[in-house]
């Protein structure tokens, strides 16, 4: 339990006939990791005089190429309800997500599937073809109107004609957005002193800038062109415009509103066609990506004339279950060697109860056990929430994560195991917050003494954080040696299994002879119990152990350790910094809502409202990302190594599809 699944390695050797028959069965139990062994046959001269790497099979191009097509097709066809979609579907998405009925689907070889992709895509394409190609065509005109739109409403001003500036022999045209400064400069140093040209200037989109439009001789236009370069000039394409501008103004617009109907009217018959045919394509997309894998590992095996050798990570608790099914889909035709690992490099499995499952994102996101040491899982699982609700600490809070655990856990938690698993970790931390605001006197910060006349009836007089700061801070540092004692142990215990007793005796066990000593002398001293001499024998033998094992670097550690012990006093400020910023946002609205005449009433609620809102959310980001550094930075410090690869199961991912028995 605290330890990563036990694994074993299979050597497993079939003929070459019963090769695909194995792949497919270990596939779809999903409980092996494949070996790549191809590697090892290039470069181990005796493998290589029995074994040749084998190869990805024939079939694996062609179903590349249709995977892609059939991703590209339901793309195109999500783009119908990506469309249509509003806020509230978005709302509604995420609370209750349509869960996929999984269609029943025969278990069919490459061959077989790539006859149904192919006849499948045939049908779908001749009917998304044209649809297709006119949303193209929409889109590229209503991009010509916007862009003639856009120039012609910055053009207004000039009244001229197009028309009129078009195949000109000896006429030029350059119109554009130019800086009010780079303006004069090309006026005074050029345009000034060419008779050939006539500048026309409208105020543009800002103070600083003007729409100008030149007119020029050809000859002149190049050189021009070349001037306003160095300007920094905007130029705007006029090269497909027609009319004056309040005209093109009027036709684009009209046209715009022709092309939008045009376009709702294609994607009408769009939706007919996602209807009927976007569930076909996602289970044959599914299929196409699971048999694409099948053919795809075959890379990492090696072969002969006629077998087919592969090697499969197991946990030992699916062992049999491993061997069982390559028993059966071989016919009995195979030999299977299980090698128990030596080393840690070993893929690690964490292998924990289902109440932990959770909180294994949070050890991976920092880094795998490796195989033999303590997987910290149960440890962050019982201690996460709780540090959480230590720096939130206020009831009201607490209900609304609860709340929005649930939420996730009920909606996104349904069609994703991640949103699941961090929907039962918001309802865990969000109820330790309610829990401990409750007995330290915070819901909403004081709502309830300051406007209700009323105190908590659960609240526990000796740690009322508003009245004993002091014992809150107590407890957090109490909690704070508790826990580093527990990283040292584990540390202590990870180095001797690995036969490191110096490290373990110089990183953890004169940490905790240290603890125990200063423990001894603050019993003495505050409650008379035990010996101060005792005490401080063990200090001064934690002392010299400490120089002897680490030499003068090992005074250094000491401030090291301390700030250790000390960082978890964060609990008491994020726990004072949101029962104080609430009360801020309570006694704000209490003074509004008595001070400012006809509409405190009314923005009293509204300042009540947005301000915990603001508060509880800035401090829940803060109380989960400081519960998270605490284990990262100073609990894990104390033992953990990590490192290692993770187990990978080499199985078949079945959202909408299921084999039919």
């Amino acid at each position: 339990m605290f330890l990563p699944a036990r694994m074993h390695k299979l050597k497993i050797i079939t003929l070459d006939q019963y090769s695909d028959s194995v792949v497919r069965s270990l596939h779809e139990e999903g409980i092996v990791q494949i070996h790549d062994i191809s590697e090892r046959i290039q470069q181990d001269a005796e493998w290589a005089q029995i074994l040749k790497p084998s190869k990805v099979t024939g079939y694996t191009g062609k179903i590349s190429s249709l995977l892609m097509k059939t991703t590209g097709i339901v793309d195109f066809l999500g783009t119908v309800s990506s469309e249509d979609a509003g806020i509230l579907d978005m709302v509604k998405g995420f609370i209750s997500p349509e869960v996929f009925d999984k269609r029943e689907v025969e278990d069919i070889d490459a061959e077989a599937l790539l006859d149904k992709a192919e006849s499948m895509l045939s049908n779908v394409e001749s009917k998304t073809r044209n649809i297709e190609e006119k949303l193209a065509m929409i889109d590229a005109e209503k991009n010509e109107k916007v862009a003639a739109l856009q120039t012609a409403e910055k053009l207004i001003n000039f009244d001229i004609n197009f028309d009129d500036l078009k195949n000109s022999r000896y006429l030029s045209v350059i119109t554009g957005k130019i800086s009010t400064e780079a303006y004069q400069k090309f006026h005074d140093e050029y345009a000034q002193s060419k008779d050939e040209i006539l500048v026309y200037t409208d105020s543009g989109e800002s103070k600083t800038d003007l729409n100008i439009l030149i007119i020029s001789l050809k000859e002149l236009s190049e050189e021009i062109a070349g001037v306003l370069r160095r300007l920094e000039f905007e130029r705007y394409e006029i090269s497909l415009l027609s009319g004056r501008p309040n005209e093109i103004i009027e036709l684009s617009n009209n046209r715009l509103e022709a092309l939008k109907e045009e376009r709702n009217s294609v994607l009408n018959d769009l939706k007919d066609i996602a209807s009927k045919w976007e569930d076909d394509l996602l289970v044959l997309k599914e299929q196409l990506e699971i048999e694409k894998e099948r053919n795809e590992i075959f890379s990492a095996f090696g072969e002969t004339k006629k077998t087919v050798m592969l090697e499969a990570w197991v946990p030992v608790k699916k062992e049999n279950k491993a061997l069982e099914t390559i028993e059966q889909s071989t016919q009995g035709h195979s030999v299977v060697d299980v090698e128990n690992p030596e080393g840690d490099d070993v893929p690690v499995h964490l292998d924990n109860p289902r109440f932990a499952k959770p909180y294994e994102l949070f050890v991976e996101m920092y880094s795998s056990p490796s195989y033999r040491e303590i997987d910290p899982t149960i440890l962050v699982a019982l201690v996460f929430p709780f540090f959480f609700g230590f720096c939130l600490t206020d009831a009201g809070y607490g209900v609304v994560i609860v709340l929005a655990g649930l939420v996730l856990y009920r909606g996104m938690g349904k069609v994703n195991q991640t949103m699941k698993n961090m929907g039962l970790v918001l309802v865990a931390c969000g109820i330790w917050a309610t829990v401990l605001g409750l007995v330290t006197n915070s819901l909403l910060g004081d709502f309830f003494p300051r406007f209700l006349v009323w105190e908590l009836p659960t609240v526990i007089e000796a740690v009322d954080a508003f009245k004993y700061p002091q014992n809150i801070l107590i407890m957090a540092l109490t909690v704070g040696v508790i826990y580093t004692i527990v990283g040292l142990v584990l540390g202590a215990y990870n180095n001797f299994k690995r036969g490191e007793t110096k490290q373990a005796v110089g990183s953890q066990i004169v940490w905790l002879l240290m603890l125990l000593g200063v423990g001894l002398l603050g019993a003495s001293y505050l409650a008379g119990f035990g010996s101060i001499y005792i005490g401080g024998a063990i200090v001064a033998v934690a002392f010299v152990m400490l120089i002897y094992l680490n030499g003068m670097f090992g005074l250094m550690d000491i401030s090291g350790f301390l700030g250790t012990i000390l960082s978890y006093a964060r609990l008491l400020a994020l726990a004072l910094a949101t029962g104080g910023i609430a009360m801020t946002v309570n006694i704000l609205t209490g003074l509004i809502g008595e001070m400012v005449p006809y509409i405190g009433f009314i923005l009293a609620p509204i300042i009540f409202v947005l301000g915990h809102i603001a508060n509880g959310a800035f401090q829940t980001l803060g109380a989960f990302i400081n519960a998270l550094r605490l284990h990262y930075v100073e609990f894990f410090a104390q033992f953990y190594i990590g490192g290692s690869s993770k187990f990978r199961a080499f199985q078949a991912k079945r959202k909408f599809t299921k084999v039919r028995n």
